[in-house]
């Protein structure tokens, strides 16, 4: 059984006050073997000790007796559309729609206000021709573990936002859970695509799939990710 405690930097929020949902994800996937499924609770908190447990099936993330999120080992389930090319990566990027209008402007992964090797500067952009938003994206030397590649939190933080523009109103939401499947973790440096799409919603509910990509084609990882809009005020992204 692994218990350490972990803290989300201020540096990997969404919202001003919590973690990106898809970093925040990646933490608790750190306590599985695999495939994980990740539902958050609550907003992940910054610069705040949490308690990460698990013990490779299961895992949990709690500050006291608050329980911020669970996850646990899965299959992902998902039909993956063929990536778009990275020059329609490149020409999706003005077709962003964060940049008309954006509810958190310094989040990590999307934030227009982000400077490059800052935030991961997503713009994901309608494809033209195509149901679905994509951004090259290029990791930087900020996102390496150690070994030349990249850091697995911030592989499922560019699982995230995405997956949110692809739906076509972009209301308010909160992101409920992420199913990723991590092929292999790329290399600092290597050129990917993101990519998301929209796949069925009910209600309140949108069920939505992520992607990252080579210029070759390559699905490096991917996700099914659950938006719920709040009945409330309060969102994370």
């Amino acid at each position: 059984m692994m218990r350490r405690e972990v803290t989300i930097d201020a540096r990997f929020k969404g919202p001003p006050a919590s973690g990106n949902g898809g970093y925040s994800c990646g933490v608790l996937a750190e306590a599985i073997d695999g495939v994980a499924t990740v539902r958050l609770r609550v907003p992940p908190p910054l610069d705040t000790p949490m308690t990460l447990e698990g013990d490779g099936a299961s895992g949990r993330l709690s500050h006291g007796d608050l329980l911020i999120g669970e996850a646990e080992g899965d299959v992902l389930d998902l039909s993956i559309p063929e990536p778009p090319t990275l020059e329609q990566g490149r020409e999706a990027v003005p077709r962003y729609r964060g940049f008309e209008g954006h509810p958190f402007p310094e989040c990590f992964v999307c934030g227009p206000d982000r400077r490059p090797g800052d935030g991961l500067r997503l713009f994901a952009g309608q494809v033209a021709g195509r149901e679905l938003v994509a951004s090259p994206w290029v990791p930087d030397e900020t996102l390496a573990q150690g070994s030349g590649s990249v850091d697995q939190r911030s592989v499922w933080a560019a699982l995230d936002c995405p997956s949110y523009f692809a739906i076509e109103t972009a209301p308010l939401a909160l992101l409920a859970s992420l199913t990723a499947d991590i092929a292999r973790v790329p290399a600092v440096g290597e050129q990917l695509i993101a990519y998301g799409w929209h796949r069925h919603s009910e209600g309140r509910k949108h069920y939505c799939g992520s992607g990252l990509a080579t210029p070759e084609g390559e699905i490096v990882a991917s996700a099914a990710a659950l938006w719920i809009e709040p009945r409330a005020g309060a969102a994370s992204h």
